[in-house]
């Protein structure tokens, strides 16, 4: 590519901003040219973001730019359809938006711009060709990761899932379940059964109706808040007169050619997954009973990375392109 794409984000003081413009600053092939921030304009990015002290220059924005190839938007849950109600964006500019205001098929045009599901791993053509994303939630991106090679083979039934989560994955605001002195030697259920991220989970496995479909009825989600930062580790059970051989064959013929995604037969782990856009799974088995661990970064494969991850295929790139990053291991 001859001309790097020019990026702007919506939204730039939080966590899943931040993200981004970390992994941008790196990227061979992009240049981040406007952060806009209601609440920071006029500071340096670095203020907010302190670890990018002597990486960046650039201020936040209050101002919109349309002189950009994409727009990131990293604004609450609800807020990125009121953004795109109330400014104009000319249609050549793409929009990777990063909360769920998009995300559900009923509910994924605005005006003119049809978004389509970001979950390359499930549709990775289609976003090639598509102009608007929604990236997909971060508990989301690791149990589908889990479950679609299953519902592909037609092998779902009832699905018993439990995850837990890092703070990181509650946002930047202050909440009495955030701070430090609550998080730390402290787990909660929360949300039990009733997570926003059930929709597109099921809209997800069920577009393979021909052999599998799961009703909300069959499908029992509960979260947990943990107490570390980052990290998703998710594990699923179901019912399955199959081997973990054979399903083995079936998880690694699935993700072929899926470069993020990694099927192991090793104990699979957060730290492998920290600070990277990978998602490690391993199956166990003990009689009818199958368990599925898929582990991810919720900001990073959940988040960020992910939409960057998307505004490589939008642009004809190569799927890793600024994504190989370093596991922080120790």
């Amino acid at each position: 590519m001859a001309n790097k794409i020019r990026v702007g984000i919506i939204g730039g003081a939080g966590y899943t901003a931040g993200e981004l413009i970390r992994i941008l600053l790196n990227h061979p092939n992009a240049e981040l040219v406007s952060i806009h921030s209601n609440s920071n304009a006029g500071n340096y990015v670095y203020k907010v973001h302190q670890d990018l002290v002597g990486e960046t220059d650039l201020k936040f924005t209050g101002e919109l730019s349309t002189d950009v190839d994409v727009l990131f938007l990293c604004l609450g849950h609800g807020e990125s359809a009121k953004f795109l109600a109330e400014n104009t964006i000319p249609d050549a500019i793409k929009i990777i938006d990063l909360a769920n205001d998009f995300r559900l098929n009923q509910k994924s045009t605005i005006g003119n711009r049809q978004f389509v599901y970001g979950l390359p791993e499930l549709q990775r053509e289609k976003i090639k060709t598509a102009n608007n994303i929604a990236n997909p939630g971060c508990f989301a991106t690791a149990i589908q990761l889990g479950l679609l090679p299953l519902a592909k083979a037609g092998l779902l039934n009832e699905v018993y899932t439990t995850g837990i989560t890092g703070s990181t994955g509650a946002g930047q605001s202050l909440a009495a379940t955030s701070h430090f002195s609550w998080r730390a030697n402290n787990i909660q259920a929360y949300k039990t059964l009733t997570h926003q991220h059930n929709a597109e989970i099921l809209q997800s496995i069920n577009s393979f109706q021909s052999v599998s479909s799961l009703n909300e009825d069959a499908f029992n989600f509960v979260p947990w808040r943990g107490d570390f930062t980052r990290g998703i580790f998710i594990s699923s059970q179901i019912k399955c007169d199959l081997s973990v051989e054979e399903l083995n064959v079936i998880y690694r013929e699935f993700y072929k050619g899926h470069p993020f995604t990694t099927v192991t037969t090793e104990s699979v782990f957060l730290k492998q997954v920290v600070n990277t856009n990978k998602c490690v799974i391993q199956l166990e088995k003990l009689g009818s009973k199958l368990v599925v661990h898929s582990v991810i970064d919720n900001l990073t494969k959940g988040a960020s990375g992910q939409a960057i991850q998307n505004m490589n295929l939008i642009f004809g790139l190569e799927e890793t392109t600024g994504l190989k990053l370093k596991a922080s291991m120790f």
